[in-house]
């Protein structure tokens, strides 16, 4: 039935007030020595866009001072790596350099190393080789071998390998760091091993990187004793666990490390606040949440558009509209990501219509949307049955803002058609795509063939999605259910078969409830929690509640050919039943129950929660798979729209 596994006490609010950030100067700002020789590279602080740049340029050619390679470099560095550059515009300005030198090379192939195609580096790097024009030094292989990380690619990581042995930098710790990068990157964690024990004397990079590669490659018992036997554990080295187990999903121990962090008085980086701010989100612990909310403001924390973006996402997840907006309301500086966070804060929380309003003063403000707004929006009309709404946004895509239509968009439309009871357009929708529809595609229109009973073609697009994702439980779960809503137990009973031969098994339903001091999860059938009986006695009294209110179970919910009374029995026992059972017990009266479940509300629990909403006089926030319940006096947010 339930588990207390998790708790995290976070320790009271420290009193110092300051947490700043040492910034340096980007690598275009030329030293005071540089600036005084050569007064026209003071416009590089000021300058914001690419023609400005090009000014810059044209009059360091016509004073002929561009053949100085440190103007050069300052020139390049802006196109290569500022915000407001071009690579296309450095690689021209490279070109044109008389004896270009290690520094200038190694800064384009810096940009294309953190470029969305990396392996641009790799290829800039073998033209410089064959043309001769540049030897390379210590610093260009770091660069390289960041490169074949990202990409991944072990068949250029290990060519570079033997290039850094051939050249003799093996012995060099930042090229071994980067080598150990690679190959965890690339899944061969004992090669990262081998080379991390040959690094003469390793520093803190070569630690923290090192436990990065278990992380990465999912070894997080490995990851944590070496980050124990740490001689020097700083923000860098929580912040590579913490960022480690947001990767590999293990949401409850990312904040329990953070809990760990500030108990041992180290300060939080963006990077961790950020990273714990969305474990809050995913657990929908929106106490601890708050909780880092007030450090921030005690500490002093500046609002950044990153941070901004995150508490907005985490009090959406949390089911606290109310909240996600004053911060978003509270930022100086929002961005596109902040301003498509909030929408589909509000689209997630069943309020399309505000999220459409929202969308419109974005554009007031001349805040370009990108393809994220969008799947923002289109859910909203999706949740609120805005089917006009809808169409008109996604065609305004390509026909308006220029933008490309992706999977996504199309998984959006089929969902907005399909809950509408519009499965003719949706399969229409699916017909004129360019591309191959993808399997969370066809399970948005099985989805809709369950809502709307249509079992015909429920049983053929569950076929198909069986053949494409033959170990997802939710496919077989989901055409069960259309089975078993027409009473065919024989076809339930042949797709529970072919779960066994194929040795796939149901995700069990789980549900969260953050109490403040602890977040609680509540697993369907089991029974491990210690305050069982009295949880099973609440449950008892909610049963009874329900019946006289003229409740009666949906047992059709139920993928078992059982009785009524044991149909009955497995319903009573689902997780957020559970959960808002301990609720009830443990928070005040008036408090507002939030619970996070990892599937689908099933349409009993929705109909059983509404009554317990209205009966209890609670407010009962429930977040699925796939969106908000805010249950109040006996209604919900969805408008059983769902």
């Amino acid at each position: 039935m339930s588990t207390v596994g998790f708790t995290v006490p976070l320790p009271s609010l420290p009193s110092q007030p300051n947490l700043q950030k040492q910034d340096r100067n980007p690598p275009w700002i030329p030293t005071p020595q540089l600036l005084h020789k050569y007064p026209i590279l003071r416009h590089l602080s000021s300058c914001k866009t690419l023609k400005d740049l090009t000014q810059i340029h044209a009059q360091t050619i016509t004073t002929g001072i561009f053949s100085d390679n440190f103007v050069a470099s300052r020139i390049l560095s802006f196109a290569a790596l500022s915000p407001h550059g071009s690579v296309p515009y450095a690689r021209f300005l490279f070109y044109g350099i008389r004896k270009p030198d290690s520094f200038i090379a190694n800064t384009l192939i810096r940009a294309y190393a953190f470029s969305p195609n990396p392996i641009a580096a790799i290829v800039f790097y073998s033209e410089i080789l064959e043309s001769s024009l540049v030897f390379p030094d210590v610093h260009t292989f770091p660069l390289l071998l960041k490169a074949c990380s990202e990409i991944p690619s072990l068949r250029l990581g290990e060519a570079i390998h033997s290039q850094v042995c051939k050249l003799g930098w093996s012995g060099e710790v930042s090229v071994s760091n980067f080598l150990v990068q690679m190959y965890a990157s690339c899944g061969l964690i004992d090669s990262a091993e081998l080379v991390f024990d040959r690094i003469p004397e390793c520093d803190d990079a070569s630690w923290n990187i090192m436990i990065g590669g278990y992380l990465k490659c999912g070894v997080f018992e490995s990851a944590r004793r070496m980050f124990e036997a740490m001689p020097n554990r700083d923000v860098v080295s929580w912040s590579v666990m913490i960022n480690g187990y947001m990767q590999g999903s293990c949401f409850k121990e990312a904040l329990c490390h953070f809990r760990d962090m500030m108990e041992e008085k180290i300060e939080p980086n963006e990077s961790v606040l950020v990273n714990v701010l969305s474990a809050c989100a995913y657990l929908g612990a929106m106490e601890q949440g708050k909780w880092i909310e007030r450090y921030m403001e005690r500490k002093n924390v500046r609002l950044t558009v990153r941070l901004g973006t995150a508490l907005i996402d985490m009090y959406s997840k949390c089911g606290s509209v109310e909240r996600a907006l004053e911060v978003f309301h509270r930022m100086k500086e929002k961005n596109v990501l902040a301003w498509s966070a909030m929408i589909n804060g509000l689209a997630i929380n069943g309020q399309g219509k505000d999220a459409l309003y929202l969308f419109s003063q974005m554009e007031v403000q001349g805040i370009k949307p990108n393809e994220v707004t969008f799947i923002g929006i289109l859910n909203a009309c999706s949740h609120s049955k805005l089917v006009d709404e809808g169409c008109h946004f996604f065609h305004s895509m390509t026909s308006v803002y220029g933008l490309k239509l992706n999977a996504h968009h199309y998984c959006c439309m089929v969902d907005l058609y399909g809950r509408a009871g519009m499965l003719i357009q949706a399969q229409a929708v699916i017909k004129g795509m360019p591309f191959q529809p993808n399997s969370a595609i066809w399970g948005a229109l099985l989805n809709a063939c369950r809502i709307h009973g249509d079992t015909e073609l429920g049983e053929q697009v569950g076929r198909r999605l069986l053949e494409l994702e033959p170990n997802h439980s939710g496919r077989y779960v989901l055409l069960s259910n259309i089975y078993a809503a027409c009473g065919r137990w024989d076809r339930v009973a042949e797709l529970r078969r072919m779960m066994r031969e194929r040795h796939v098994s149901k995700t069990p339903g789980c549900s969260f409830i953050d109490l403040g001091d602890a977040i609680h999860e509540f697993v369907a059938g089991d029974n491990s929690h210690p305050q069982l009986e009295m949880i099973y006695a609440k449950l008892d009294e909610m049963s009874q509640e329900l019946k006289v209110a003229g409740y009666k179970p949906d047992t059709g919910q139920v993928l078992l050919d059982m009785d009524e009374e044991e149909k009955e029995t497995s319903l009573s026992q689902h997780s957020e039943k559970l959960a808002i059972a301990f609720g009830l017990i443990k928070t005040d009266s008036g408090t507002t129950i939030r619970i996070t479940k990892n599937l689908r509300v099933c349409t009993d629990c929705h109909s059983a929660t509404k009554l317990i909403s209205k009966i209890y006089n609670r407010e009962i926030v429930v977040r699925d798979r796939c969106r908000f319940h805010h249950f109040r006096d006996g209604s919900c947010s969805c408008m059983d729209f769902w």
